[in-house]
């Protein structure tokens, strides 16, 4: 039996070092063994991915309109109507929530992005008014401007000739290629809703069948260590990616009503700016706030500095505030691991890597830090880092055998 199990772990440690060997191959050589597995399943991870954002919504619903009372349990009929009305009350308001977004923000949206494509003429020229006005002002720089028109002017002709012509060939095969990735994509949505449903109906079967196998694979003493890591690992990305994306929602609602109430111009289309890189931890208000206040800046100076100082307000509200009540210390990382989370994840995997790259980063932090600290205790040494700090004690502290 033991070399059974020997046999087992061998075979386990064997699979997860290949995966890891072709993970790594495919991430910095360019390889797409993982990517086509990924295209292949993705509908499955867009179901996964609703039903883990869901379960809280459906869980509400089944504990406070349905209580179970202590010392009873559910008949399966009974248990399994229930479920189904806790899933049908989580997609009624998801859909409730779209359809006001749909009926309020959409046309507004609308209206703005009129409004600019309209009024880009008069943008050029406003700007061309800038321009014109810094050349006059500063001699230097038009001479600079003139000789890089007369450097770069010899090369337009070409430019018509050789380039507009492929250019918009690949427009063209760029927006009928846009056309099918966006039905493929809705294709890929109404399967993951389904997958979804599916999910959220068998929730407590699919622990418990992952369950079963982390008992099947690691021994007696290793199983509490497993699924302690699983429920950390559960904890901080519930509470930092199901809180990220309720804090920017609120983001984005409150900046369109004080938008709306200081007729701000663009409101919609600078509310959604906002909500959306909200979402991104650090750079995120940056991102929204920049290219919104020089679009107010074409309309009025003024009330360009006045949205600067009110999405300022927004965030100090938002970060000491609606962040800290919604989101907690989820993740546990520091301002400087939250940065090259950020940066990792966005240079390998875009904006998903620098949404899903903090609490990635703050599991493996976690884990490190378990793993850091049993070897610690080990040794009797004390794991209170301010005792191994330059210049202080005098080295750690053993731990009291009693506390190992």
């Amino acid at each position: 039996m033991e070399r059974k199990n020997n046999y087992i772990s061998m075979g386990v440690t064997a699979f997860l070092t290949a995966a890891a060997i072709l993970l790594l191959h495919d991430t910095f050589f360019g390889g797409k063994a993982v990517l086509a597995l990924l295209e292949t399943v993705k509908p499955i991870l867009y179901g996964a991915f609703i039903a883990y954002l869901l379960a809280p919504m459906v869980n509400f619903f089944e504990e406070h309109l349905f209580p179970l009372r202590p010392g009873r349990e559910r008949k399966r009929a009974q248990a399994m109507l229930i479920r189904a009305t806790g899933i049908a009350l989580a997609w009624m308001v998801i859909v409730l929530f779209v359809y006001l977004l749909a009926s309020v923000l959409l046309p507004e949206l609308y209206k703005s992005v009129l409004q600019l494509i309209a009024n880009a003429d008069n943008y050029y020229r406003t700007i061309s008014g800038w321009v014109i006005h810094l050349l006059e002002t500063n001699p230097s720089v038009a001479e600079w401007a003139s000789q890089q028109m007369a450097n770069y002017f010899q090369d337009i002709d070409k430019w018509l000739t050789s380039g507009v012509l492929p250019q918009l060939q690949a427009v063209m095969v760029t927006v009928s290629g846009g056309v099918v990735s966006a039905v493929n994509f809705l294709l890929d949505l109404l399967v993951g809703v389904i997958a979804s449903v599916y999910l959220l109906a068998t929730k407590e079967r699919c622990a418990a069948y992952g369950r079963k196998m982390v008992y099947s694979l690691f021994s007696r003493e290793r199983v509490g260590l497993v699924l302690r890591g699983v429920r950390r690992a559960d904890v901080i990305f519930s509470g930092f990616v199901r809180g990220k994306l309720l804090d920017s929602i609120i983001i984005g609602i409150l900046c369109f009503v004080c938008c709306s109430i200081l007729k701000f111009p663009y409101t919609p289309l600078v509310s959604v700016f906002v909500g959306v890189t909200n979402i991104i931890p650090f750079f995120g208000p940056f991102l929204g706030a920049i290219p919104s206040a020089f679009l107010i800046l074409l309309v009025s100076p003024r009330q360009a500095l006045y949205f600067l100082l009110f999405v300022l307000a927004l965030q100090q509200l938002d970060g000491n505030v609606i962040g800290p009540k919604i989101l907690g210390n989820t993740t546990g990382l520091s301002s400087l691991w939250v940065i090259i989370a950020i940066l990792v994840g966005g240079g390998f995997f875009g904006v998903a890597g620098m949404f899903f790259g903090v609490p990635v980063c703050a599991c493996l932090n976690s884990l490190i830090n378990y793993f850091v600290e049993a070897r610690l205790r080990k040794k009797g040494l004390s794991p209170d880092s301010r005792e191994y700090a330059a210049g202080g004690a005098h080295g750690p502290k053993p731990e009291d055998p009693k506390n190992l």
